[in-house]
């Protein structure tokens, strides 16, 4: 990483809270609402329940709350995913899932372990964000400047290695001249490599560290440009809590 990198990935850090903060915690809890057009795409439909989900920050582990039935949840792990009562019970798991999305289109079905992976990774990534980017073996280097509307946004390009998972190995992420993440840019493998562009905004804080509250992915024209009347997932975050 260059000198220069060094100090954007450093200031975007500190906008969020701040490295050691974060790593005092070890656990974050949310309330998540979900919508958007990518789940009728994938023959499932999603109400507007808010849910608990259950972030760890230094393990690939994640939980939501309820899934599928009101004393159900998902169990979460780059090698594992299962839906498991509340009191522990097994209801369907699945290893190696990564595996499962293999030849899947944008319009292929998922099952409802499909959905929970999906999930899992994903919030994680979210509610991990920047600090994920100081994993090991995450490579990070700064792209040109982004004019969007009036505004100017510094960019990272964050690669990630094999023992992350996530949306795609090589991800875009804008920031604006307070450092806080404004966009972020990836193809979603496990849906036939689906182009997105992810906006996000009203953030909150809770213990010191700064995540939006607010995340809009739309798909993504071949300028790099969101069409607003594309919009695959919105996710609402509340009741930020770190433990």
């Amino acid at each position: 990483m260059s000198e220069q990198n060094s100090d954007l990935l450093e200031r975007v850090l500190m906008a969020h809270g701040g490295l050691e903060r974060w790593n005092s915690f070890s656990i974050v809890r949310a309330s998540i609402v979900t919508g958007g057009s990518l789940w009728g795409m994938k023959g499932l439909t999603q109400d507007s329940t808010p849910r608990q989900m259950t972030v760890w920050l230094h393990e690939q582990r994640s939980s939501v709350m309820p899934f599928g039935a009101p004393n159900q949840r998902t169990a979460y792990r780059p090698d594992r995913i299962a839906i498991e009562t509340t009191d522990g019970q097994v209801v369907a798991e699945r290893a190696d899932p990564r595996a499962s999305f293999h030849g899947h289109g944008e319009s292929t079905p998922w099952d409802p372990l499909h959905r929970a992976y999906f999930n899992g990774y994903a919030l994680w990534s979210y509610l991990n964000m920047p600090f994920l980017f100081t994993l090991p073996g995450v490579v990070v280097e700064e792209l040109a400047p982004w004019e969007e509307g009036e505004q100017r946004w510094r960019r990272l390009r964050v690669h990630f290695p094999v023992t992350v998972a996530t949306h795609c190995p090589v991800q875009d992420f804008y920031f604006g001249e307070d450092f806080l993440l404004r966009r972020h840019d990836y193809r979603v493998d496990v849906s036939g490599g689906l182009p997105a562009a992810q906006y996000v905004h009203d953030y909150i804080e809770a213990e010191g560290l700064r995540m939006p509250g607010k995340r809009r992915a739309y798909r993504r024209d071949a300028n790099n440009r969101a069409i607003e009347a594309q919009l695959l997932v919105a996710i609402d975050i509340s009741d930020l809590q770190y433990a």
